[in-house]
């Protein structure tokens, strides 16, 4: 199938998502500071789930257009093009959940868990609960992803130089806009909005993935979220996405509803009806240990091959210039 110039449906979701990021910035803020914080929190969660579905080649074209439909940092932490490399790089599903190998993985190597200090231990094994994946999750990710990367700069990454400084520019239209037009604190801003971004997407990376023996059975199914579906672009779905991922969002739920049993096999059925359902499980319980069950261990077996994938799938993958020189350099 030939590919859109434009996909509209993205470029409405864009629309909507930067008019209530501005609507709630200039025209609510005065009135209720509040409420405009908790919209523009809303909106810079939604931002990044617009940034993801960019990443993946959409909604035109033009990769350089892409990127500049959402160069607008809202929830401030991250730089685009780093995101777009790691994630590419998360999508071999071969390594899905390994510690090394995986970029949004939270499981620690045995050696390595061991090595940290029981302050760090019970950090992370606090993050490893629903709730404290929301609460401590984002600065935990962020101290992680800067650590890493100030060590990419320090090396001479020309790729990471290269995004930094892109995201300067986007982070100087920011604070231009929050500083100077809407008259909001940037340490409010931070603390709120793009912590609360960060929070919001957390929902849903909280349990997207597993270990298990098969790359399929990593992956999870929440079937019926509602509304945090659309802030998540169907992203729930994720087993989906992870075997098609130049599809767009809005054709997730078709692609899961003509083929759920066979999905659902795929991944062991790894399915939860609704985020209610997680959280009233996880909320303040692990769902996951904090150590790795295999991988990076000395007596860990190789990653099994096979994996289900759907008729006329192509495997996921990025082109080698997107991919970083290393998401943790000190392995």
């Amino acid at each position: 199938m030939r590919k859109q110039t434009i996909e509209w449906p993205t470029m409405v979701m864009m629309a909507l998502c930067y008019g209530v990021w501005l609507a709630a910035g200039f025209g609510l803020f005065p009135v209720v500071p509040v409420l405009a914080l908790a919209l523009m929190a809303v909106a810079a969660g939604f931002h990044t789930s617009l940034q993801h579905e960019v990443l993946h080649g959409h909604p035109t074209r033009s990769a350089a257009v892409n990127e500049l439909l959402v160069g607008l940092p809202l929830a401030v932490a991250f730089p685009f093009r780093r995101f777009k490399a790691l994630h590419l790089r998360h999508h071999r599903d071969e390594n899905l959940t390994d510690p090394y190998d995986d970029p949004e993985s939270w499981y620690r190597a045995q050696g390595d868990h061991a090595a940290l200090g029981w302050p760090m231990r019970a950090l992370l094994a606090a993050n490893n609960t629903f709730v404290g994946r929301l609460v401590i999750g984002p600065p935990l990710m962020t101290f992680g992803f800067w650590r890493d990367d100030a060590r990419n700069f320090a090396a001479g990454n020309p790729g990471v130089r290269r995004a930094w400084a892109h995201h300067a520019l986007g982070l100087a239209a920011l604070v231009a806009i929050v500083w100077g037009g809407m008259g909001i604190n940037l340490l409010v801003y931070v603390g709120t909005v793009a912590y609360g971004g960060m929070a919001l997407i957390a929902i849903r990376t909280y349990c997207e993935h597993r270990w298990d023996q098969t790359p399929d059975g990593r992956t999870v199914v929440v079937e019926d979220s509602r509304i945090l579906s659309w802030l998540f672009l169907n992203n729930n779905l994720h087993i989906v996405h992870h075997k098609r991922p130049a599809v767009p969002w809005y054709e997730l739920p078709r692609l899961y509803r003509e083929r759920r049993a066979e999905w659902l096999a795929a991944n062991k059925t790894y399915v939860y009806r609704n985020y209610w359902q997680i959280f009233r499980a996880y909320a303040l319980s692990a769902k996951e240990p904090v150590v790795h069950p295999v991988r990076r261990r000395a007596d860990a077996p190789a990653m099994a091959p096979g994996a289900f994938q759907p008729a006329s799938a192509a495997p996921a993958a990025g082109p080698r210039d997107a991919m970083p020189v290393a998401a943790r350099p000190d392995r």
